[in-house]
């Protein structure tokens, strides 16, 4: 009995140790993880969060960036509301969307189609699409600046050779939007079709081995194997190409400056004016927390959109 006792003891106190290293192990591999952690969360603290808070609170400031803020309530918030100027950026902002999105999303998707193939030299083809896309915005506006010009630009003397002269680019208010949508399309395509490419790579051949066999089109496999299985990738392509394209800036400052009569004045660009050209930063805050707000509820249609369609593996 007494030695029954004593092996339980021992086996009592050895769970005992056991338990213990288990949990320091643990302990240690959660704090490496949360050390690892610490750099990222201090930049996301530094750089996004607290700028956001600042943001959302000088919104409720008079403040000309010389003087002390002045506090005047929803004040920013009314005259925003009210602003024709505002309403008509938001309306360019959305239809530069509406061109770059669409039209970039399908390029992105038919290029990723093709660079699919097993060619040889196909890398060459992968590593120039996306050459683009690793020049500057600024660089880039500066160049298709020049090919857009009405009387030396590439692109007019092209056109000439088929009886076209002397079109104005980025002095017409119908032509200025879409051709900005233009530079940003080709610019940002071959990125974007490196996650598609990806997303395309991660299916397994079995599945289209089986829909053939079992008579499908290639047309019905398309539409019923690959877009469903590339949901995640769409979800996250659209999501940051639409954030993206709501915050654009750069080309229209360089290409436009937000003319022909604010054709291309859109919404990123009034803010940056109302901030750094008219010293309204309060009022410029609270035109950056609406454009927050609306990216805030366009992501989240677009999640709940894609949470019932998405297939992250197949079984």
């Amino acid at each position: 009995m007494q030695v029954h006792q004593e092996i339980d003891i021992h086996t009592s106190e050895r769970k005992a140790r056991v338990h213990a290293q288990q949990f320091k192990a643990r302990l240690r591999t959660t704090l490496l993880a949360y050390a690892f952690l610490l750099p990222s969360f201090i930049g996301l603290l530094a750089f996004l969060l607290l700028p956001i808070i600042a943001v959302a609170v000088l919104s409720f400031f008079n403040w000309n960036l010389l003087s002390a803020p002045r506090f005047i309530g929803l004040q920013n918030y009314n005259t925003l509301f009210h602003s024709q100027v505002v309403s008509g950026s938001l309306l360019v902002t959305i239809g530069y969307v509406l061109l770059n999105i669409p039209a970039q999303t399908v390029l992105a998707l038919l290029l990723a189609l093709l660079m699919n193939k097993k060619l040889r030299g196909i890398g060459i083809f992968r590593t120039l699409y996306v050459v683009p896309w690793m020049a500057t915005p600024v660089a880039m506006g500066i160049v298709w600046r020049w090919i857009f010009d009405p009387a030396n630009g590439a692109l007019n003397t092209f056109l000439g050779f088929f009886g076209l002269h002397n079109i104005t680019w980025l002095s017409s208010p119908q032509l200025a939007l879409p051709a900005i949508a233009a530079v940003n399309i080709w610019q940002y395509t071959g990125y974007n079709m490196l996650f598609f490419l990806a997303g395309l790579q991660s299916i397994s051949q079995d599945i289209y081995e089986a829909a053939s066999i079992d008579g499908a089109s290639p047309a019905q496999a398309f539409f019923r194997i690959t877009l469903p299985l590339l949901n995640p990738t769409m979800f996250f392509v659209l999501v940051t190409d639409i954030i993206g394209s709501f915050q654009v800036f750069d080309t229209v400052y360089v290409m436009t400056n937000g003319g022909p009569g604010g054709a291309t004045n859109t919404f990123n660009f009034y803010i940056f004016r109302q901030a750094f050209e008219f010293f309204h930063a309060g009022y410029a805050s609270a035109l950056s927390m609406v454009l927050f707000g609306v990216l805030l509820l366009v992501t989240l249609v677009q999640a709940l959109y894609f949470r019932k369609r998405t297939v992250y593996e197949v079984s």
